[in-house]
């Protein structure tokens, strides 16, 4: 069945570029070593375009820093991409509740979005048939599963949605990180990372290739709850989660509250701590550089 999936993944993902619904992203990119932890730093020279494209500006207009930044999309209240997703984009169900759908704005080839299929606010806390839905392409695929919880997370849409990305050299992910994590640490075991200089926590949990869906499934929900409690992530009185990313992969779920979107205009989600960042000229990249990744995480999320 998995293969299937896939096989319809890359099939609708080869239709919509030739269609030209769907345009990957084309990069440079360096390599800037923080503490012995290698980031790669992508310049997307299209960001500024596309920003001005979504702002009715033209390309060579002053970019906005607050404008929106891939990966994610134009920040319009008033459209919602995932209630009816577009044909092109669309691959097909996940479970009962979700739809994958291809990235309008990838970060890689067959970078998907997990949307539910009724809407749900993105910041409302994470449920199992959230999880269900990465445990599905987790166990069989690999790669990473991805959350960014609202806009000063990386949010560029309100409709609930989760996201993939496959395993590859230069995507991002956990392995760094998580090879500066203590070893032999049991399911469910919390543990910090030196490098990382704001509140944060990883869980052990049971996710990756070759995992049994259901068990990762509840895995993850009971890590995604840890940490939540030990991070003080909690509800307010509307039900909404603070601003957060989640990231899941390689038997390691990281969770981090986060207190604002940017880094001197850089846009940075989940896919930031999980070791790239993209950036829109070459000034930005200077920017990282002499802060430092580290620093640059750092300044976006909570004192820890």
């Amino acid at each position: 069945m998995h293969s299937n999936f896939m096989d319809a993944v890359r099939a609708r993902s080869d239709r919509a570029i030739a269609s030209g619904d769907l345009k990957p992203i084309v990069a440079e990119q360096v390599v800037i070593e923080d503490r012995g932890l290698p980031f790669i730093v992508r310049r997307v020279a299209a960001l500024a375009a596309k920003d001005a494209a979504g702002r009715n500006a033209p390309p060579d207009a002053p970019v906005d820093s607050q404008a929106v930044t891939l990966p994610g999309g134009p920040r319009d209240p008033d459209f919602n991409p995932f209630l009816s997703p577009d044909p092109a984009l669309l691959v097909g169900p996940v479970g009962e509740h979700h739809a994958a759908i291809l990235n309008k704005f990838p970060v890689c080839r067959h970078h998907l979005v997990l949307a539910r299929r009724a809407f749900s606010e993105q910041r409302s806390p994470l449920e199992d048939v959230d999880f269900q839905a990465l445990a599905f392409l987790l166990s069989r695929e690999g790669g990473l599963g991805f959350y960014n919880g609202g806009a000063a997370a990386g949010a560029s849409q309100r409709h609930k949605h989760v996201q993939w990305i496959p395993a590859a050299p230069d995507n991002a992910s956990l392995r760094v990180l998580g090879a500066g994590l203590p070893v032999n640490q049991a399911q469910g075991s919390i543990v910090r990372h030196p490098a990382l200089d704001l509140a944060h926590c990883f869980v052990r949990v049971d996710a990756g290739l070759g995992a049994d869906a259901g068990a990762s499934a509840r895995a993850m929900l009971i890590a995604f709850g840890q940490a939540c409690a030990a991070l003080d992530l909690r509800p307010g009185l509307d039900g909404l989660l603070p601003p957060c990313n989640m990231l899941v992969g390689d038997g390691w779920m990281l969770v981090l509250p986060r207190s604002r979107e940017h880094f001197q205009g850089v846009s940075l989600n989940a896919l930031s701590f999980g070791g790239v960042l993209y950036v829109r000229d070459p000034v930005q990249i200077d920017a990282i550089r002499a802060a430092g990744p580290l620093r640059a995480l750092a300044s976006v999320g909570m004192p820890g």
